[in-house]
């Protein structure tokens, strides 16, 4: 797994991001230095980099499995040497050594994401030699490991020995915790990327804007007017007749509605204007007159 140790600056945030495996595992020392993922010196270099850090706020996020323990503790004590407010921020599998880095937050800064898992255990190295040395390497082992639970004891204000009981589960392998039980052994101060949190929190900002904007164009003089409450009944239309006590003129949609009513409806035609009434045509007096005229001359 690649390691990576990267720092971006910004004019108020220093942020530093640290994935992949922490420092050269020991098993790792004797292989030629160019298929090596990162070297001694590289890291050396990049811890001195945390170290020289000035700004006010640095958050590291962390994306590793772990790694080298000497590595994460030399990591550890350069982010708490730093005058600056640390937040550390864990994401995805994040155990062994990487929580120990992620104890070097400020307090109450230590964020988990809400899709991570962790997991503190026991130390572990590759060794041979006579038994001599192989008891050297197992009491450093024990040491480590007490050292280990210190430094989550002194961070979490739990006793010590909550801290070596949770690392000797499973034969020392420890086990994942979810970042509730991370919250409840007090190993981690906050769960974020919680999507109904950001809901909540994303609408109470939306408000805060919109409140802050209303007031400053009220104190400006731009405020839009408010405008007048539309009925209740908007939608409904209503054809009773007003009364006497509370007359109720005709609301525009009722004309229309009306006037719609009227020009839906069949043509009516009086009797005398219908020819087929009487076998005959309604005719005017003009026509009347012209008809006698006709009649009287046609006699001669």
């Amino acid at each position: 797994m690649k390691s990576e140790i990267n720092i971006r600056n910004t004019a108020e945030v220093c942020y530093i991001d640290i994935d992949g495996t922490i420092g050269v595992p020991e098993e790792w020392q004797f292989d030629d230095p160019s298929s090596r993922v990162t070297t001694y010196e590289k890291f050396k270099d990049m811890v001195a980099k945390i170290a020289d850090i000035d700004n006010r706020k640095v958050v590291v996020n962390i994306r590793s499995t772990g790694g080298d323990v000497n590595d994460a503790l030399l990591i550890y004590e350069a982010l708490c040497a730093l005058d600056a407010q640390i937040t550390t921020r864990c994401y995805g599998y994040t155990a062994s050594a990487a929580t120990i880095i992620a104890q070097a937050a400020s307090e109450g800064c230590r964020q988990i994401s809400a899709n991570a898992l962790y997991l503190i255990h026991n130390s572990i190295c590759a060794t041979e030699g006579n038994a001599a040395e192989m008891e050297a390497k197992a009491d450093l082992l024990h040491k480590t490991d007490r050292r280990l639970a210190e430094v989550y004891a002194m961070r979490s204000g739990r006793k010590v020995e909550e801290f070596v009981a949770l690392m000797n589960e499973n034969g020392g392998d420890g086990r994942w915790l979810s970042p509730e039980e991370v919250i409840e052994a007090a190993l981690a101060d906050e769960i974020i990327n919680d999507h109904s949190t950001k809901s909540a929190d994303k609408a109470s900002v939306v408000a805060s804007v919109t409140d802050r904007l209303t007031a400053l164009l009220a104190k400006l003089g731009l405020a839009k007017e408010e405008k007048t409450p539309l009925p209740e009944d908007r939608n409904v239309l209503h054809f009773e007749m007003p009364t006497a006590a509370q007359p109720k003129l005709p609301t525009p949609s009722t004309i229309l509605f009306q006037e719609g009513q009227r020009s839906a409806a069949p043509t009516q035609i009086k009797s005398k204007e219908d020819p087929s009434i009487n076998g005959d045509t309604y005719r005017s007096a003009n026509d009347c007159a012209y008809a006698a005229d006709v009649r009287s001359l046609s006699r001669f």
